[in-house]
Order: structure tokens, then C-alpha cells, then sequence
């Protein structure tokens, strides 16, 4: 457990967390107006026929444009965390990886511009590895005073532009050098990187494992959530913003277990479906049991389930443990089966993350009504798993009860 806990309060992977939960509302903006243009009507697809190029405009300037907002929000983050002047951070972290998407286009005259497809999604790891790149290279100048400091009179704004000039001199002419002196695509060299972890988390091994993960970290007391959400992050956030730009040149999507798959599709009313063990328990003969349920149900709607889970309590409770852990192993496993097979729709759009169950089903999958049924069939399944579970829990408290009075 302290091993987890230093991992997850890591200040590099706390930074890469942040950055990622910041441009959370730009997906959502983005994600609404796909839903707009793409919702799968045919008389709506009709009516907005005439305006569907227009719509593309916001989606463009969101997810077209994610990776630049990654940088700038990661290296804002990690330079506050640093105690450095956070916007000479971001602006020289954004100023980098911009200067990485840069490419000749050939021609009679030859034109410098940017690769746009660098911005979104394929260009997500190379953002936040250039990020933290430039904002840790900025601290080991400013630690060792290699840095161009004016009178104390002079406006802060003006003294912090000053102060970032030789790091940022030094990282343009570093990136500068490689990109285009070597001639190294350093975009398709950290694609190569994170290759391996994209693909193991995009079948069903890979995530089956993660949801293990998940679901064991908090079992024992720990938030697994946070523990892993800065690696696994922006590998669900690109699979979603690829998937999003797949539904706009109307390509297939390829990627099941974009943002999306798991918080909605698995964690229903909560990770470990826990929304489904108040329902089985809102009328328990066990008074404590029954008042938790019917506490924790308005929150569980919306995905929060803190109340159930310590209250029960779940967490270090073998009896709960076991369903818990085993909700979210069957459904991510259905789920990731049902969308490689094509009977429902795979996640490209962003909702926030308490958005009730079944609904957020349907909004995430672009307005799939066979996704909300099963969402219902979600809840179900997971009040049959916890069910011969919680009778027993019931049966063992009542008893203890009753022992406890007997000796009264």
C-alpha cells in the first residue's frame, strides 16, 4: 500500500492526471456536437444535412486541437508543482511540441505548415512526454540560477519572461536539432513507445486485467482509479478522440475501450457496479444494511458510491470483496464482446463521469439505444452476482444481532 500511494502522489504522473481531467470539458463540448451531426436518425441525419459541415467547426477545435491543450495543462501543472512560474511552463512546453508538428510541404515554392493530424489525436503521448520533457529541463536550469534574472523593480510578468528565456533557447534548439537537423520524427518514435501499452489495453486480456486491478487496489482501502489513471489515461482518451474522428470521416471505429467503456459501461453506479448491491439490499431485514442502501441510492445514480462502499463496508470485507472484484471482471468481459461484435455501439463521445447509468449509456455510444438496454441488463446481471452474496453477509450480521441480545 505505501508503495501504490508514492506511485500515485508521483509528481510527474499527478501532473500527467491533471492535465488529462483538464481538457475533460473540451471533449465534452466536442462530443456534443458529434452527437449533433452524427445522432443515428434517419430523419434527423436528414434535417441536419444542410448544417453538418458547420457542426464540424467545434468538434474540429476541440479534438482537432487536444493535444496542444494536453501540453499547455500538463505543463502548467507540473510547473506549479515545481514552484516555477506555471504560464512560462505551458507556453514553453505548447511552443515545443507545436515546433514537433511543423513539416515542409512540397511544391514550386515550399510552404512550412503545420501537420494538423499531429494536434489531436496522434499527437496525445508526444504532448505530454514533451511536457514534462521541457518543464523538467526548465527546473534544472532554474536550480542552478542558469538563468537571465533582471532588478527586482522590474514587473513580475516581464521578470518570469525573462527568467524561462535561456530553457526555452535551449529546448527550441534541442527539438529544433533532432526534428529537423536528424530528421527524426519524434511524433512516430513515441507512437512506437506507447504502442505496446495502447494495444494491450484495446483487447481483452489487457483490460480484464485492468479492471482487476482496479477493483482489487480498492478492495484493499486504495483508490484504484487514481493509482492507475495517469498511465492508463491517455490511452483511453486518445482510443475516444480516434473513435471521434473515425465517426467524422465515417470510417469504422476501431477502438473499444476508449474513454467511455469503462466508467460507463463498467463502473454502473459506481466502480464495481455497487449501484446494483443497493437495489438487492433496500429492503434487508438488517436495519444497517437497509439504511446504507437507501442512502447511498441517490448518490450511486450518479456514479458515486463512496457511501455504500465504506458503509457496507466493501472495502477489506472477503464476503463483498468477491462480487465486487467479479462485477467488474463479467462486465467489461460482455461488454468488450457486444461492441467487437458489433450488436452495440462503440464509445465517441465524452460524458461526464456521474452521469446516470443507462442514460450515459446512450450518450456515449452517439445515441445507441441497444447500449441503454444494456445498461439496464447491466444492473441486473450485477444484482444476480451480488445477491447469493449479500444474503449471506445478512444472514451472518441478524445472527450476531440476535447473539449479542441473547447475552443482554
Amino acid at each position: 500500500m505505501p508503495t501504490l500511494t508514492v506511485l500515485s502522489e508521483n509528481t510527474y504522473l499527478s501532473a500527467i492526471r491533471a492535465g488529462m481531467v483538464s481538457v475533460v470539458p473540451l471533449t465534452i463540448i466536442g462530443g456534443l456536437f458529434m452527437v449533433l451531426a452524427e445522432f443515428p436518425v434517419a430523419a434527423w441525419t436528414e434535417f441536419i444535412a444542410p448544417w453538418h459541415q458547420l457542426l464540424e467547426y467545434p468538434f474540429k477545435a476541440t479534438f482537432g486541437l487536444l493535444a496542444v491543450f494536453v501540453s499547455f495543462a500538463i505543463g502548467y501543472d507540473l510547473g506549479a508543482r515545481f514552484k516555477l512560474d506555471p504560464l512560462s511552463s505551458a507556453s514553453i512546453a505548447t511552443l515545443v511540441f507545436l515546433l514537433l508538428q511543423l513539416h515542409l510541404v512540397p511544391g514550386e515554392e515550399p510552404v512550412i505548415a503545420l501537420n494538423t493530424e499531429g494536434l489531436g489525436s496522434n499527437g496525445l503521448f508526444t504532448a505530454i512526454v514533451v511536457a514534462l520533457i521541457c518543464v523538467r529541463v526548465q527546473k534544472f536550469f532554474t536550480d542552478r540560477n542558469l538563468v537571465i534574472k533582471l532588478p527586482a523593480s522590474v514587473p513580475a510578468v516581464v521578470y518570469e519572461s525573462f527568467l524561462s528565456l535561456i530553457p526555452m533557447c535551449v529546448l527550441v534548439l534541442v527539438f529544433w536539432g533532432i526534428r529537423f537537423g536528424l530528421g527524426v520524427d519524434i511524433n512516430h518514435q513515441v507512437q512506437l513507445l506507447f504502442k505496446p501499452l495502447v494495444f494491450a489495453l484495446n483487447t481483452l486480456p489487457g483490460i480484464l486485467v485492468y479492471a482487476f486491478c482496479v477493483t482489487l487496489l480498492w478492495s484493499v482501502g486504495i483508490n484504484g482509479d487514481n493509482a492507475m489513471d495517469a498511465v492508463v489515461a491517455p490511452v483511453f482518451l486518445a482510443g475516444l478522440m480516434a473513435n471521434a474522428e473515425a465517426m467524422n470521416a465515417g470510417q469504422p471505429l476501431t477502438n473499444i475501450t476508449a474513454l467511455g467503456f469503462f466508467t460507463t459501461f463498467v463502473n454502473v453506479g459506481g466502480t464495481g457496479a455497487t449501484i446494483a448491491l443497493a437495489l438487492v439490499m433496500i429492503n434487508s431485514k438488517e436495519p444497517g444494511f437497509r439504511k446504507v442502501s437507501r442512502l447511498s441510492l441517490p448518490t450511486q445514480i450518479f456514479q458515486i458510491n463512496e457511501p455504500i462502499f465504506f458503509g457496507f463496508p466493501i472495502v477489506l470485507n472477503p464476503i463483498f470483496m468477491m462480487p465486487y472484484i467479479l462485477n467488474a471482471l463479467i462486465l467489461t468481459a460482455s461488454t468488450y464482446l457486444l461492441m467487437d461484435w458489433g450488436i452495440i455501439q462503440k464509445p465517441f463521445v465524452n460524458v461526464p463521469w456521474t452521469t446516470p447509468p443507462i442514460i450515459g449509456h446512450y450518450l456515449v455510444s452517439g445515441g445507441d439505444w441497444r447500449a441503454a438496454v444494456w445498461g439496464v441488463i447491466s444492473i441486473v446481471l450485477a444484482m444476480a452476482i451480488y445477491y447469493p452474496f449479500a444474503k449471506v453477509a445478512e444472514r451472518q450480521r441478524l445472527k450476531a444481532e440476535a447473539e449479542g441480545k441473547a447475552h443482554e
